[in-house]
């Protein structure tokens, strides 16, 4: 006899929105995937955290905080300073929830 699972039909998304932390965990993934592109176009430019923190005339100190994974008090302005240095631009999209 089969029985009912009442979490069939379910996804991991409608489980953490249950448990309130959809939001949150979709930030840190956001910040994840910017914090290791960025890592890739250094070692690919053959760039330094200290060569960035100069060319964003900024302290080491904050391009580790940009670089750091579970640090998601990025401004949009650093982000973008950082994404200039590194030859590319920041695109943020607003798509439906």
């Amino acid at each position: 006899m089969r029985r009912n699972n009442p979490n069939r039909g379910s996804n991991f998304a409608d489980f953490l929105a249950a448990e309130g932390i959809l939001e949150e965990v979709e930030l840190q993934a956001m910040k994840k995937v910017v914090s290791l592109q960025m890592r890739k176009l250094l070692a690919s430019q053959d760039l330094t955290k200290s060569d960035m923190a100069r060319r964003m005339s900024t302290s080491r100190a904050a391009v580790d905080r940009l670089l750091d994974e579970t640090n998601s008090s990025v401004t949009l302005r650093t982000l973008g300073k950082a994404a200039r240095v590194l030859g590319r631009k920041v695109k943020v999209e607003l798509v439906p929830a």
